[in-house]
């Protein structure tokens, strides 16, 4: 099995990086035996520009392109910026050739300053996917600025959706991944009044 993760992290180091390297640690530690390559969409920023502009690929460019359609599956994350996921990222994918990543199981992560910034996932990064007919992975992780002074809430998340990655791959899941059973210790969307109580509030 190959696996490919897309990092579209702007800096070096970044924190798009970091989760992609959390995320690929984590198949490896619930014993996911594949060969897994780490492309970082950065190093082909200005091949992506050329061939948004003029319809042609580097060699370099295709020979990427191609290690990506011909995967099994895929681990794609990328920072959040106004809202959006970065340029290069859908740039990258918009090259792709039509229908390559059809029926590849794929696993979607983001990074952002806050934790609002992680509806992305949903209103950008799924249904593009589903356009490009992927197999999207049930659960997708989020990691905001904060995740990273204590990482135990994302710890748990990120067991949390490499076990809901690993069915598309085949794979029957065993023990949860260290922390995948954890709830995180403070969640910014969690609500603290049921749904009653807080329309109760709404009316005085």
């Amino acid at each position: 099995m190959r696996i490919t993760a897309v990092s579209a992290g702007l800096g070096q180091p970044s924190s798009t990086r970091l989760l992609t390297d959390r995320l690929v640690a984590g198949l490896v530690e619930a014993g996911v035996e594949a060969q897994i390559e780490v492309i970082e969409v950065r190093d082909h920023a200005h091949d992506l520009v050329n061939a948004e502009l003029t319809g042609m690929r580097t060699t370099e460019l295709s020979a990427v392109l191609d290690r990506v359609a011909s995967s099994d599956a895929l681990v794609v994350v990328t920072p959040v910026f106004n809202a959006h996921p970065a340029g290069l990222f859908q740039m990258f994918f918009e090259v792709l050739d039509e229908g390559a990543l059809a029926g590849m199981p794929v696993l979607i992560g983001a990074t952002g300053g806050t934790a609002r910034h992680s509806l992305v996932l949903d209103q950008d990064l799924l249904p593009m996917f589903h356009y490009l007919h992927a197999l999207v992975a049930p659960v997708s992780v989020f990691a905001a600025t904060d995740d990273w002074g204590d990482s135990s809430g994302l710890d748990a998340r990120i067991g949390r959706a490499v076990n809901a990655l690993l069915p598309l791959l085949g794979v029957r899941p065993g023990q949860p991944p260290e922390g995948a059973d954890r709830a995180a210790p403070s969640d910014d969307l969690t609500l603290t009044a049921d749904f009653e109580q807080m329309m109760r509030a709404l009316g005085h």
